[in-house]
């Protein structure tokens, strides 16, 4: 049978586009778009952005501001003391936060089967994950306040101890120390696996919900909620991470709940991750957004159905591109499935060289594993700026039909508060306004990680001169993460029209 030719390719290549089954919320703007000027001046002048800020942070910062930085004002002493009763009020919001959490399993379990005629998938996806995030950055981590399922694991306590009429019982098993963030990242890997990979129905994220919500309830009795949602659960642990960049901090008392008003970013500089689960659930905030925006890249979708399949996966697949097509299609899920598992294992690597020539070229007396550790948070600026310039169009696109779908969740043509008829008609943002504004936001999150790094680098070095030296790896590594995402945001998109 004779090979197929270029037509061929561009066949099986037009085929994958067509028929690949992108998320049904899908990410920044999704038609071409022709950059004002060549995408290598984006580059270097991102390239020239970072270089400025390294030298300017390298004079002017000559301490680490750690101690004043970390340094809370309480905002509750604005009111009579403390926030009193704080407990009773955060079983009020977990109470309330489960009211949309059934919701969204109810919805699901008997609304309409459209993803944008029903409830669920646009409250869980666009305000939950997405929204959430956001309001998590600049309010601190509410989530540790209002978590609807932490507030079930308690309730299920409660009750049971009511009805053997004791004082509840320690939990049954001490959480291992050597599983530290293990099962958080276990979750995270799967959490985006199903956002990129599963199938996006209303039904299907309430029968996700309830298997989440299972294994958080049987995890919580089994090692108690303290220590679970510490470690264990992959949304207290996102938001918590989120919220260390807030200039707001939540905090338990014994006399009630403590608000606190601090440096933005401080609690990303004065401490370092935790373990190895800590920094490799860091590194996976950073790829899995990467990875997301790269694999719905035509570059991307090229290098399988055209390059692999032309070089070799024809002679084992056939060479008829039409007929080949439900195999590459398999072969897709897999090949993606793989590198998306891959990513923060590759980002590892890659930071673990950093860091180790950090330590190198000043011949630093420090553990390779503290040096590791210390920087770590420093990314989560360039994970935030990632993760916001991927999905903030969703919120205008899609999270403003939240204002219709809490009127009629299950899609049934109710009008409960007369908002069914609102924001009927789409905002699409203008793609050159979307653009600049995530080069802005990139290049941003870059400096802010370049200064706190250098923060960090003070604190163990001591000296202004060691802590330049030892962030010059460190420095590459921003310039490339700049460069690659601005290299993935500017290529067309496979979905798009």
């Amino acid at each position: 049978m004779r090979a197929p030719g270029n037509s061929g390719l561009r066949t099986l290549v037009a085929a994958a586009i067509a028929c690949a089954s992108p998320a049904v919320f899908g990410h920044s703007f999704g038609r071409a778009y022709n950059l004002p000027v060549p995408f290598w001046m984006y580059a270097w002048g991102a390239t020239g952005a970072l270089l400025a800020s390294f030298v300017v942070v390298a004079y002017v910062v000559t301490r680490s501001p750690a101690a004043s930085a970390s340094a809370a004002v309480d905002l509750t002493r604005l009111w009579a003391g403390r926030w009193r009763h704080g407990r009773v009020w955060s079983r009020a919001l977990q109470t309330l936060a489960a009211i949309p959490l059934a919701l969204c399993i109810a919805t699901g379990l008997w609304g309409v089967d459209s993803p944008y005629g029903n409830f669920n998938l646009t409250a869980f996806w666009i305000v939950f994950v997405l929204g959430l995030t956001y309001v998590t950055a600049m309010t601190g981590d509410l989530y540790r306040v209002a978590n609807p399922w932490r507030g079930l694991a308690d309730l299920g306590v409660a009750v049971t101890s009511r009805l053997r009429r004791r004082p509840a019982a320690g939990p049954a098993l001490r959480y291992p120390v050597w599983l530290g963030y293990w099962p958080a990242v276990v979750q995270y890997l799967a959490f985006i696996w199903l956002e990129l990979f599963g199938q996006h129905t209303p039904r299907g994220l309430a029968a996700c919900l309830l298997v989440y919500t299972g294994i958080t309830l049987i995890g919580a009795w089994l090692f108690g909620s303290r220590a679970w949602f510490r470690y264990a659960d992959v949304f207290a642990v996102f938001f918590r991470q989120i919220a260390r960049m807030s200039p707001l901090q939540w905090t338990d008392r014994r006399d009630g709940q403590r608000l606190e008003l601090r440096w933005p970013f401080a609690a990303t500089a004065d401490r370092p991750a935790e373990s190895l689960s800590a920094l490799v659930f860091i590194l996976f905030m950073l790829s899995s957004t990467a990875f997301d925006g790269l694999s719905d890249t035509l570059a991307w979708r090229r290098v399988l159905w055209a390059d692999l399949y032309n070089a070799g996966l024809k002679h084992w697949i056939g060479d008829n591109p039409l007929a080949a097509f439900p195999a590459m299609r398999q072969i897709d899920r897999w090949w993606n499935s793989a590198w998306l598992l891959a990513s923060p294992w590759i980002y590892l690597t890659v930071y673990a060289a950093s860091v180790w020539l950090s330590g190198r070229v000043v011949r630093a007396q420090i553990a390779f594993r503290r040096l590791a550790l210390a920087f770590a948070p420093t990314l989560l600026p360039i994970a935030l700026a990632y993760h916001f310039t991927h999905y903030y169009t969703l919120l205008q696109t899609q999270g403003v039909k939240i204002i219709q779908l809490v009127s009629d969740p299950f899609g049934f043509g109710w009008n409960l508060f007369g908002t069914a008829d609102w924001m009927q008609r789409t905002i699409i943002p203008d793609a050159g306004t979307v653009w600049h504004v995530q080069v802005g936001l990139i290049v941003l999150g870059h400096i802010i990680s370049v200064y706190l790094a250098h923060c960090v680098a003070l604190r163990l070095f001591g000296t202004r001169r060691e802590a330049a030296i030892s962030q010059l790896p460190m420095l590459v590594l921003m310039i490339g993460l700049t460069a690659s995402g601005l290299w993935i945001l500017s290529q067309p998109l496979a979905t798009a029209g």
